[in-house]
């Protein structure tokens, strides 16, 4: 292994960008699938309880509700199961913070039991790369229950509620897999596809070709990621591993790629017909897959390990953003905690970049409720048709940028406190203001503290596993005849590695406080990569016959 440059004992702070994070994004493909998800997961529930006058418990019924949020980018067999682990998780965060709060009603004790929740919440939803929306539902809905007026007795109903909720949304999010079962891996193809298609569009030269073709290969990683997950080895899936695997030659030799074919491919497959044959005979069998499908995950230690320093500056940020609301006497300590909680990215320029946006976000939401309020007074139902119009544009807003969404999320939080019982709207105003940018501060302030010197240490390892997988398909590739499937699970283990490489790179060159990066060797380590997968690539057997032969 090469050995290191010279570098300066420590990076320090690093530009952080402000109108950067306010840019709008694209769409997601599927940017309607949460927003009309979520709508069908809240509405009977709280229409259930307006017509038993009962909107005070909605809380209770939102917990399980929202988790209609969550995994729409699973193949619906992986959906079934993360579904329900997130409602189990919900379930679990909302009884430990109704219990809290039927024995104490110290405030100071509930903003320690939120954060200490908020942390746990991170880590476990990081660690198990859950995905969007993340820990921060889970949080809000944890914390805001530390301050709902709660008995022993009372616990049990209130989590019924929410076990029913969370039922409903649990058939919710699996009612699309009815009309289109294979469509998450459909789409993750596509993605792949458009990806490559890009890269080959480059040549694999000029400025941009590295970006594109680390975009590309994390594309591809998540769709063979996504067809693994399945669990299932059907024909669709074995079509839909051929078009991948065009991708990754494409990705291996961008000169002699179609991108406008690959795109083609892609457009298709947004479609509703069948999947296109990709019937070249270079492509060849799945080779490796099946047996990937029996390699055990990674352990959960090895999984939670890189995430201590995530999950203190969360614990530290989320406690003392509560309690300095609670020495300005706001009322709502747990939106300041909230606030916290939902800063904490991969890295502190991250964390930054989120702050900006919950910021600019929470307080055009605040001006937003403002114009609203006057309409949802009018009456309990338009009240909860107010909130449900404002879940879906959150939902369908969120994916163009963060600060977007929350222009829906803030007036709907707000109106939410008023399911119970009506509030002084300037008040609340107020105090969501105030506890917008003690949150913002004080949570940043803790990244900052909390160093996540870490972050070398995972460059380091990942850059051990690149040269490992380099080293295992070099050895493969020298076998005159190496056994079925060896070379695919060669490639596909040095193409995970090579995406886990990056990833820690980029989150490493977002921290402070830290021993400069290793920039020179990460370049050399995923050129000689790619090169080594190019490689793979050339070394398909054309046929499963040719392989066996």
């Amino acid at each position: 292994m090469s050995s290191a440059p010279p570098t300066s004992p420590l990076a320090r702070a690093r530009r952080l960008p402000l109108a950067g994070a306010l840019r709008l994004g694209r769409p997601s493909d599927i940017w309607f699938k949460p927003a009309l998800s979520v709508v069908a997961a809240v509405a009977p529930p709280n229409l259930t309880l307006l017509a038993l006058g009962r909107l005070d418990l909605a809380m209770y019924t939102m917990a399980g509700s929202l988790c209609a949020l969550y995994a729409h980018n699973r193949p619906y067999a992986a959906r079934a199961r993360v579904l329900a682990w997130v409602v189990l998780g919900m379930l679990g965060g909302l009884a430990v913070a109704l219990v809290a709060a039927s024995l104490t009603t110290h405030a100071v004790v509930l903003v320690t039991v939120g954060a200490l929740l908020a942390a746990a919440q991170k880590v476990l939803c990081d660690a198990t790369r859950i995905g969007p929306p993340g820990h921060v539902v889970l949080t809000f809905i944890s914390s805001a229950s530390l301050f709902a007026p709660q008995s022993l007795g009372q616990v049990p109903g209130h989590l019924g509620l929410a076990v029913g909720a969370g039922a409903w949304a649990w058939l919710v999010g699996m009612a699309p897999g009815l009309v289109r079962p294979h469509g998450p891996e459909r789409r993750a193809t596509a993605q792949a596809l458009d990806a490559a298609a890009a890269y080959a569009a480059t040549r694999g030269t000029g400025d941009g070709a590295a970006k594109s073709r680390a975009a590309g290969a994390a594309a591809v990683h998540n769709a063979w990621q996504t067809l693994l997950s399945t669990g299932a080895r059907s024909a669709s899936r074995r079509a839909l591993g051929r078009l991948v695997v065009r991708a990754e030659i494409a990705l291996a030799a961008p000169a002699d790629a179609e991108a406008e074919r690959l795109r083609h491919w892609a457009r298709l497959l947004r479609g509703s017909g069948p999947v296109p044959p990709a019937d070249d005979p270079g492509t060849g069998e799945l080779l490796g897959v099946e047996a990937e499908l029996d390699t055990p995950a990674p352990s959960w230690r090895a999984r939670l390990a890189p995430l201590g320093p995530l999950a203190l500056r969360t614990a530290l940020g989320c406690a003392l953003a509560g309690y300095v609301s609670l020495a300005l006497g706001i009322g709502r300590p747990y939106w300041a905690l909230v606030t916290a909680a939902s800063l904490y990215q991969a890295n502190v320029t991250l964390t930054w970049s989120r702050g900006v946006q919950r910021v600019v976000g929470n307080l055009v939401g605040v001006l937003a409720f403002a114009a609203i309020v006057p309409l949802a007074h009018l009456g309990p139902a338009a009240l909860v048709l107010s909130c449900l119009v404002l879940n879906f544009g959150a939902e369908a807003l969120i994916g163009r940028n963060y600060w977007l969404g929350s222009v829906c999320v803030t007036p709907m939080a707000l109106l939410i406190t008023e399911f119970a019982r009506p509030q002084e709207a300037g008040q609340l105003m107020t105090d969501r203001v105030v506890d917008t940018l003690v949150g913002a501060l004080v949570g940043f302030v803790a990244a900052v503290a909390v160093t996540n010197r870490r972050a070398g240490d995972r460059i380091e390892n990942a850059l051990d596993a690149v040269e490992r997988a380099r080293g295992q398909a070099a050895r493969v590739l020298a076998d005159r005849q190496p056994a079925p499937g060896a070379v695919e699970s060669a490639r596909r283990t040095l193409a995970a590695a090579v995406v886990d490489l990056r990833t820690a790179a980029d989150a490493a060159a977002g921290e402070w406080w830290q021993r400069a990066l290793p920039e020179e060797r990460v370049m050399r380590a995923e050129q000689d990569a790619h090169r080594t997968l190019a490689a793979t690539v050339r070394r398909r057997p054309h046929s499963l016959e040719d392989a066996q032969a």
